[in-house]
């Protein structure tokens, strides 16, 4: 269902794909949207590598919420540990992670507070600001869970 990567000696193994994932602070996310056009939108997440999700959060109204509830599937894509290699220093390399899945949003309760919290343990320096955030502005968000059905990496070098 999902193509392989076409250059093979570029791909990386799944471990180093799921440990990019793992660390990147930004993806972008990819929906279906209006008219067939695709609308990608960059987020702050986390990667639940246990459970194969992603989480993630927005606003309970949007572009973004309307277009998953229209179709669930989606890719994200982060990307980084860029490199230079002496020979070629005019060439950076780059790693990314593609993941496909089928996106839904999480009803509210206490699972999603402490994915919420998981969240922001990834941005925030302490349990003290979390706390204080999510009193303030908790319970206007709404939380995503991406169902990862296929991981790809690969190692580009931009030319």
């Amino acid at each position: 269902m999902f193509r392989p990567i076409r250059r093979k000696k570029k791909e990386m193994d799944l471990d180093a794909t799921k440990e990019l994932l793992q660390c990147s602070r930004r993806g972008v996310l990819a929906v279906n949207g209006d008219d067939g056009y695709p609308y990608a939108v960059p987020v702050n997440y986390f990667y639940d590598r246990n459970a194969g999700k992603i989480y993630f959060h927005g606003a309970r109204a949007g572009y973004k919420v309307d277009a998953l509830r229209a179709s669930d599937k989606v890719c994200f894509t982060v990307y980084g540990n860029e490199t230079i290699k002496e020979e070629e220093a005019w060439a950076p390399f780059v790693q990314s992670a593609v993941v496909f899945g089928r996106c839904h949003l999480l009803e509210e309760g206490t699972e999603a507070t402490e994915i919420l919290k998981k969240i922001a343990r990834k941005y925030y320096p302490n349990e003290q600001l979390i706390d204080e955030e999510i009193e303030r502005s908790g319970k206007a968000v709404q939380l995503f869970e991406i169902d990862i059905e296929h991981i790809s990496g690969k190692e580009i070098q931009e030319k």
